[in-house]
């Protein structure tokens, strides 16, 4: 396991620049040595002598995670653990740890104008796998008329070991590895060293209180994937990198620097101007004479803010035309997929609880007037559209703000799933008898008079709001299009996706002699009326389990005496309407104050942390893509939400079967799930880089590296296992 090291005849050639730059009268750093025979500029004997015996005195001073350091005047080096203890057979994260004196740096993967990257050889124990170097975000490091990538102060280069599976808790695990490195100031010095740790064997592993900091913040220095839509264009001594999206533009960005992951592909000495527009971000790049032309521009962009925060982002630039975002279609395609997205959403399961709503008022329908059969469904469709209009202002105004934020955002929110939760039992009380949504509880001919067209709109934003856990075919592409359209754009794209959530229940107003073959109105509404309310029971019920899994056990104890006070509310309602003189007045205060008293358990919800991964799947990074990839193995990223119905559907029904489980196991597939049931800007950003708004997204990488397939939203085991035969 090393880090990349330049060809010994492109490091000669360096050195012979170097010296040549030299000759000239310009400053650059002075290379002494190679490798273990380095010439150490050391003033005396006794100066060596009293470092070995400082070496030897803090040596038994060092933490269990941290080997003896190996010192010189320009640096400190030593071997980390980010467990206090490790398990047999499970991973544990070492690192090497420089600390480097003021005026000193050491460098990243590509070293830039001169240097080399440090390289670690895991020496033991015997059957212990280890990855790649992970490698922190880089500095530009000028030296006179040359810039190198790399690193000042103190770095921790991670990398992942695996411990053998046969060792016994009870004993310690002797980690040897030998590491080399390059520091420069003035001067530039090759170092080396050899290092021991010995950590404790546990049955579980266990952090290091004092270390485990070090890694988090190494971690947080990585680049993430990412979120944006990149392309190059090269030309002769000329190019540019231009990325387009969201959060790109003069109020988010303030300045950025493209870091190559190869050498010799760009001058780096060069300047890179900055553009930005809204949505866009370029930068002008310069290529040395005789620079190869790549297939693709490979690199680690650094973007910093305007309070002067650096984010790290690996970026992959296809070099021909300017990139345009994933997954974008024409505007007509737009429409007509968004159109046809809303008409199958009908058929989802988060719908499944409305349909009681709309069978109840397709039955009051019957025998009614054309003219009443169409103003019923126009109020519908009227509700329907004013929900998906306002939901589109909503994201819209988000994204103005800076906030990312997609199909389903808002069931990311405790309080907006418990306030739903109570608002569809409201909703089966309604049904069941409880209270009446105007006037007494009657039934047949009475029963066909209630609802009123308010009621007809009410029931086209519930659909609208119990929709949004869902995604449709056809309607990922359509959001992520629209979202990245003007505002007008924007709101026609949704305006289409309600008007095919609408259809159905708008052709009657088109065609109301429909209305005509349904049943007469009747005793039998009653009994069908309470029977529907059970599964507007089972929708409460499901988002109870829903707020369980983001608030735990507090949250849904809230939620719980929340719909107490709403049971309550329904019977004092009911009471009220039922009675006469002060006792309705009586009822419908009582009514009110328990609404309200639920309502004031809403601020109490608090977010629990994230639910562990279920057994045969790990939590998603990108930096755990990466590493799998470099191992030969493929990966399936499910990204899903406990919200999402279709996510569950596909993993009870086909993620899970036997046939697919099998095929995982056979070709070593690792299954790594990003939950956004909370929220998480990191898959948001994984989401926006597929054209994608919302849940679920299914990524199957490749073994051995390169661009994921995206599959469809839908799955089938045929089509999980077509997939697979071409991942390796």
């Amino acid at each position: 396991m090393a880090g990349a090291r330049l060809p010994p005849a492109e490091r000669i050639a360096n050195l012979r620049r170097l010296g040549a730059k030299r000759q000239q009268g310009q400053e650059a750093p002075r290379i002494v040595g190679f490798g273990g025979r380095a010439i150490r500029s050391i003033s005396s004997a006794m100066s060596r002598l009293l470092l070995a015996l400082l070496l030897v005195l803090l040596a038994p001073l060092a933490r269990a995670g941290e080997s003896a350091p190996v010192r010189s005047p320009q640096a400190t080096a030593s071997l980390v653990a980010a467990a206090a203890a490790v398990a047999p057979g499970k991973a544990v994260e070492l690192g090497l740890r420089l600390r480097l004196a003021p005026g000193w740096h050491g460098y990243w993967r590509n070293p830039g104008d001169a240097g080399a990257p440090p390289e670690i050889r895991l020496l033991a124990p015997e059957g212990a796998e280890a990855g790649p170097i992970r490698w922190p975000a880089p500095e530009r490091i000028p030296t006179g008329p040359l810039v190198s990538f790399g690193y000042e102060g103190e770095v921790l280069l991670p990398f992942r070991a695996t411990v053998p599976a046969g060792l016994a808790p009870g004993g310690r695990l002797a980690v040897e590895a030998e590491a080399s490195w390059l520091v420069c100031a003035e001067l530039c010095i090759p170092e080396e060293g050899r290092f021991r740790l010995e950590l404790p064997i546990e049955a579980s592993p266990r952090a290091d209180a004092h270390l485990a900091p070090l890694f988090a913040a190494a971690e947080a220095a990585m680049p993430r994937a990412s979120p944006w839509a990149a392309g190059a264009a090269l030309q002769g001594r000329g190019g540019s990198l231009t990325l387009t999206g969201e959060a790109l533009g003069p109020d988010s960005v303030k300045a950025a620097t493209f870091f190559p992951a190869e050498g010799g592909l760009l001058d780096n000495a060069a300047p890179q101007p900055l553009t930005l527009k809204p949505g866009r971000l370029t930068l002008g790049l310069t290529r040395p004479e005789g620079a190869p032309m790549p297939a693709s521009l490979e690199g680690v962009l650094v973007l910093t803010d305007a309070g002067g925060q650096r984010s790290a982002y690996a970026v992959s630039a296809p070099v021909g035309a300017a990139p345009v975002a994933a997954a974008a279609l024409p505007l007509g395609r737009a429409l007509l997929s968004a159109f046809l997205g809303g008409l199958i959403l009908n058929l989802m399961p988060c719908v499944f609880p409305i349909l009681a709503m709309k069978a109840m008022a397709l039955a009051r329908l019957s025998g009614a007037a054309r003219a009443e059969v169409r103003a019923h469904a126009a109020s519908y469709t009227l509700g329907v559209l004013a929900s998906f209009l306002a939901l589109a202002g909503l994201l819209i105004g988000l994204r103005a703000a800076g906030i990312a934020a997609g199909w389903g955002f808002q069931f990311t929110a405790p309080a907006f799933v418990a306030a739903l939760a109570w608002l569809i039992f409201a909703v089966g009380l309604n049904l069941s008898g409880v209270y009446a949504i105007a006037g007494p509880v009657g039934a047949g001919g009475a029963l066909a008079r209630q609802g009123g067209h308010a009621g007809s709109f009410m029931t086209g934003v519930l659909a609208v709001l119990v929709a949004t856990p869902c995604t449709a075919p056809f309607m990922a592409a359509a959001i992520g299009t629209a979202l990245a359209l003007p505002a007008p754009q924007t709101l026609a794209v949704f305006a289409a996706l309600g008007l095919g959530l609408a259809a159905p229940y708008a052709l009657l107003g088109l065609v109301p002699g429909l209305a005509a073959l349904l049943p007469r109105p009747g005793a039998w509404m009653e009994r069908l009326r309470q029977g529907l309310a059970f599964p507007m029971y089972g929708a409460a019920a499901w988002l109870a389990w829903v707020l369980a899994q983001q608030a735990g056990p507090d949250g849904l104890a809230l939620l719980l005496a929340g719909a107490v006070l709403i049971g309550f509310a329904a019977w004092a309602l009911g009471a009220a309407q039922r009675g006469a003189g002060r006792g309705r007045w009586a009822g419908r205060a009582l009514a009110g104050l328990a609404a309200l008293g639920a309502l004031a358990l809403l601020p109490g919800l608090t977010t629990a942390p994230p639910p562990a991964a279920e057994a045969g799947s790990e939590p998603w990074s990108a930096a755990r893509v990466a590493a799998l990839q470099a191992e030969g193995r493929p990966v399936f990223v499910d990204l899903t939400a406990a919200w999402c119905i279709t996510c569950k559907v596909n993993e009870q029904l086909v993620l899970r079967s036997g046939p697919v489980q099998e095929a995982f196991a056979a070709r070593r597939l690792a299954y790594l799930k990003g939950d956004w049931t909370n929220g998480d800007a990191a898959i948001g950003a994984l989401l926006r880089a597929h054209g994608r708004e919302g849940v679920p997204l299914y990524l199957l990488y490749p073994a051995g590296g390169g661009a994921p397939a995206v599959l469809p939203q839908l799955l089938t085991e045929g089509l999980v296992l077509q997939a697979l035969r071409g991942a390796g």
